[in-house]
């Protein structure tokens, strides 16, 4: 391929090795965020059912309010048993945080190729440098703000899916009904996807300074700061 110069020792420079950094930590927020697969369980017992075990399986994007519990029996408790729904919709949050994952993934794997195949052009370009500039700080801001979505909508999944929804059931509320939360399964990996969403925001944050002294804008602040010490020597001479 013409202008192909493959130089794999460049990953092991500041600009190259925090790419790859940046590249593996996308897979695993979009990985710990986009693969969960929960439920929520209950112990119902009422009209001729003691301690059934209902459940409502959630998983990504999180549209709890789309998720109903099992009924208790074929005949949802002599009548007294509705269909019970989740209550919230955070997939907006998710999603924002899933894609934006996704995205970083696929813009390293291209940065890397021109890093390591083009460094040359990308170095004889300015606008090259640039860009990637402008896309780094964007990409920074966009990994706090959909860790930061992400979080709260984490905090209030666990809240919909928790102890917390019994009072809120109607069924439960009937005369000959009563109602034990039983379980949830472990947020542990959600839980460290947010980590991750911080990690990458810290990650493309610091990368900053590297690709910024890449472009001619560090060359020009060098050159100008500069100038009055070489003026200074002049004079002196």
């Amino acid at each position: 391929m013409a202008g192909l110069r493959v130089d794999f020792g460049l990953l092991l420079e500041p600009l190259g090795f925090i790419k790859v950094l940046e590249w593996i930590f996308s897979i695993f927020a979009f990985a710990t965020c986009g693969g969960f697969q929960g439920e929520t369980t209950l112990l119902v017992s009422c009209k001729g059912v003691v301690n059934k075990t209902i459940t409502a399986a959630f998983a990504y994007p999180f549209r709890l309010n789309t998720v109903v519990f099992s009924a208790p029996d074929p005949k949802y408790c002599g009548g007294t048993w509705t269909d019970v729904y989740l209550v919230g919709n955070f997939s907006s949050s998710a999603q924002f945080f899933v894609t934006l994952a996704v995205l970083v993934f696929l813009y390293c794997i291209a940065a890397l190729v021109v890093y390591i195949g083009y460094k040359h052009v990308y170095q004889q370009n300015s606008k090259f440098p640039l860009i990637d500039l402008a896309i780094t700080v964007i990409t920074a801001f966009l990994w706090l703000v959909s860790t930061l979505a992400w979080a709260k909508a984490l905090a209030d999944i666990k809240m919909s899916t928790g102890a917390s929804i019994i009072p809120g059931i109607g069924p439960c509320k009937a005369p000959t009904t009563t109602c034990r939360f039983a379980y949830v399964t472990s947020m542990g990996t959600l839980n460290v996807s947010v980590v991750f969403g911080l990690l990458n925001m810290v990650l493309w944050g610091g990368n900053t300074w590297f690709v910024y002294k890449d472009t001619n804008l560090h060359n020009q602040s060098n050159r100008i700061s500069q100038s009055p010490a070489t003026y200074s020597t002049q004079r002196g001479i």
